[in-house]
């Protein structure tokens, strides 16, 4: 007799990016698989978990009133039912094979392997919920990637997430990357997925919160900094990244909306950056800056 599959629910509360980590946290005490996913149009986050239905919901509750005390922030909770039967095969199918651009192949691993001759073949997992190339501003920061006409020696992806972006930096190029989030499950992932990819020596991933703690505070400065993070947080990190990148390096910015444009590119050009080219990518933009010599 086969064994009927357990009735599953699925959790989720939208959030601004300063709650992510603290409502990621509460749902992990009791989901077996949590996800974070940023949404078009509003810059905001949706944390989603999948759990039994009725299992841990005490404890899940604890973990909640926690995570708004720690954050301030109180969304509403939303639940569903959700079919266990056929879940994995719908989210396997919610990410297939992609090719971006000229240059790139994003495999997940539920697929076989399969090269394409004069593409860079990156696997990544079906389950991830951020970094898996499908979202405009990833795709933005590829193609801005594969026409840069010079090899830039030192290079930093800063906000990494999965590391997709070190990981194509590092294979493009044939250098080593350095690759920086302030969130450690993200490190976590950005590391497996180096591995994964064969990477692991080329890809350093560190932690690190933003540009003003080690191992960024004092670095050499980088020809190429790549970071795909969100307009404010990019538009007030300007400065930074502007004493950061070398005279004649090139900045690859993205997660921002096509109307928050004009605040990132004005913020830089305050530093001395100048704009060398746009990646308009659906209703998302990926600007490309330089440093003059």
């Amino acid at each position: 007799m086969s064994r009927s599959l357990p009735p599953l629910e699925t959790l989720s509360v939208v959030v601004g990016i300063e709650a992510v980590a603290v409502y990621r946290a509460a749902f992990e005490t009791v989901c077996r698989s949590v996800g974070w996913f940023r949404e078009e149009g509003t810059g905001r986050w949706r944390v989603e978990g999948i759990k039994r239905r009725g299992e841990g919901d005490e404890k899940l509750a604890n973990a909640l009133a926690l995570a708004a005390l720690a954050s301030g922030a109180q969304p509403a909770l939303s639940c569903r039912a959700t079919e266990a039967a056929g879940w994995l095969a719908r989210n396997r199918a919610a990410f297939p094979a992609q090719l971006i651009g000229r240059r790139f192949q994003l495999r997940p691993t539920h697929l076989p392997r399969h090269e394409i001759a004069g593409r860079i073949t990156l696997t990544l997992d079906a389950g991830l919920a951020f970094g898996s190339g499908e979202h405009g501003s990833t795709q933005g920061c590829l193609r801005a990637l594969e026409r840069l006409r010079r090899r830039p020696a030192r290079i930093l992806d800063l906000g990494t997430g999965s590391g997709i972006l070190a990981m194509a930096a590092a294979r493009l190029f044939h250098r080593n990357v350095l690759a920086a989030d302030l969130d450690p499950f993200a490190v976590r992932i950005a590391r497996e997925n180096a591995a994964r990819n064969g990477l692991a020596r080329r890809v350093r991933v560190m932690r690190s919160d933003g540009w003003r703690q080690r191992p960024l505070k004092g670095a050499p400065p980088f020809d190429l900094v790549l970071a795909n993070i969100l307009a404010r947080p990019l538009a007030a990190m300007a400065r930074d990244l502007s004493g950061h990148l070398a005279p004649g390096g090139i900045a690859i910015l993205a997660g921002l909306l096509a109307r928050q444009e004009r605040m990132v590119l004005a913020a830089h050009r305050r530093q001395g950056l100048v704009l060398c080219g746009r990646q308009p990518v659906g209703a998302w933009t990926t600007l490309v800056l330089g440093k003059p010599r």
